[in-house]
């Protein structure tokens, strides 16, 4: 078993798999009120220091969220915005690159550039992105003396916003890497790497991605702000939460393991709907992946749905190590009596490219709000899944400013969203990153010339 620090360090274990937490802390309904109305930096603490223990105090970790919140264009940093009667959007696109991924990717580099500094050490973060991780992980740790940042994105696969915030960067520890593949090869890349412990130990190699049990934890936080501003746990709440990687909702479930009253998790998907047929057909089956609107969901591999069949097979590690051996041979794997266990804890919907336009056209044409494409899948999935029933609160998780999408909403809208003026410089500036082959090989050298850390062991 390891501790917080040397999973933090660690990203992916050794032998492949992800960590999770050994027990899942439980937070009392008294407690869970008692966040209700409370800062977002202080709801942060209270959520996870419980996974903490004693790698740090509350006050360290409380100094930690203030700062990595304070950079944040609103004061509750993920605001809620009422769209119906019954549905609200939960905005997490005020951090510095308009993407949910800020809330957490803000507080992880200040808990690794702490670590780091305490041992005395350098790491090298490699990061696979479909679009928005990629620019808060160069973001969060531009500049940094301990850490070298090399994200791999697919070519043309991600929009000019989502690349320019990972290319225009001037600080000489960032890398951009483009990747003429789909981000399910950048994501093997990269596991790939971590797979290689000659080569992971060598160049001191630390993970990001949703891969990275920090991240997750920090998601879990803005689950118990919202449904407490909402009235919980005397209301339960439903959330739909537009889903690639699996990460974004299986901070959801653990939220739920943790005591708050979630009644529905709804899974929204676009066209690459590999999610919503498992949970239909009870069969995980790869297919193409398929260029949408709405890029960061243009995945067919979802990392985390390994964690969530770690906990809902009773943490049987030869089983799910059998299902991820049987995916990367056969592309598939059956789910078996594990099927009536999901959809029981999640429903889902699937978005085409006409659900999504027309979706955002409907809402802004009735309410004046605009949303992005990934929002508008969460939109639809709320709207199939959970239906208009009054009594039962819903919070779609907004993942991304329209402004990340310009080409989609002005084809949508025939008007293009502006960005926000501190990123007013951003469609001009000089760019800077390098393109490469779908090759394990030419990842390693590229890293390995770009990175300062050497390491003789693990980390």
């Amino acid at each position: 078993m390891l501790g917080f620090d040397d999973v933090l360090l660690a990203g992916l274990a050794r032998d492949g798999g992800l960590y999770v937490p050994r027990t899942w802390p439980k937070l009392a309904p008294d407690a869970i009120a008692a966040l209700a109305g409370q800062p977002f930096a202080d709801v942060a603490v209270e959520v996870i220091h419980p996974f903490v223990g004693d790698a740090l105090s509350r006050d360290e970790l409380r100094r930690m969220t203030k700062e990595a919140y304070a950079r944040f264009g609103h004061a509750a940093v993920t605001p809620l915005v009422q769209i119906a009667p019954n549905r609200f959007v939960l905005e997490l696109f005020h951090g510095p690159t308009l993407a949910f991924k800020d809330v957490a990717m803000q507080l992880l580099a200040r808990l690794m550039d702490r670590v780091l500094g305490r041992r005395g050490r350098r790491a090298t973060i490699v990061g696979a992105t479909s679009g928005d991780t990629g620019g808060a992980a160069i973001e969060a740790f531009r500049g940094s003396e301990h850490v070298d940042v090399v994200i791999f994105f697919p070519e043309g696969r991600v929009s000019d916003v989502q690349r320019r915030m990972m290319t225009t960067p001037t600080e000489a520890n960032v890398h951009a890497v483009a990747v003429r593949g789909t981000f399910d090869d950048c994501q093997a890349l990269v596991k790939g790497m971590f797979n290689d412990h000659a080569f992971r130990d060598r160049t001191s190699l630390a993970g990001v991605n949703s891969i990275n049990w920090a991240r997750i934890a920090g998601q879990v936080t803005y689950y118990f702000a919202a449904a407490t501003a909402l009235g919980a746990p005397h209301r339960a709440v439903s959330f739909a939460v537009p889903t690639g990687n699996f990460g974004d909702i299986f901070a959801g479930y653990a939220a739920k393991r943790m005591g708050l009253p979630i009644e529905r998790l709804v899974i929204a998907s676009n066209v690459n709907d590999i999610l919503p047929r498992t949970l239909a057909s009870g069969t995980y089956e790869m297919r193409e992946v398929v260029a949408t609107t709405s890029p960061s969901m243009d995945i067919q591999i979802s990392s985390n749905f390994e964690r969530y069949l770690f906990e809902t097979c009773g943490r049987d590690a030869a089983l799910v190590r059998a299902k991820m051996g049987a995916l990367r041979q056969e592309g598939r794997f059956d789910l078996g009596g594990l099927k009536a266990n999901m959809q029981k804890d999640f429903a889902a919907a699937a978005a085409s490219e006409k659900d999504v336009a027309e979706a955002i056209g409907r809402l802004r044409d009735e309410s004046g709000y605009l949303m992005d494409p990934h929002t508008a899948c969460g939109v639809v999935a709320a709207e199939r899944a959970l239906g208009a029933d009054p009594r039962t609160l819903q919070v779609v998780l907004s993942t991304a400013h329209p402004a990340k999408f310009p080409d989609a909403i002005a084809a949508i809208t025939g008007k293009r969203p502006a960005l926000p003026e501190r990123l007013s410089g951003l469609l001009t500036a000089h760019e800077r990153f390098s393109t490469i082959d779908n090759d394990l090989a030419a990842a390693e050298r590229h890293v390995e010339i770009v990175t300062r850390a050497t390491c003789e062991g693990p980390a």
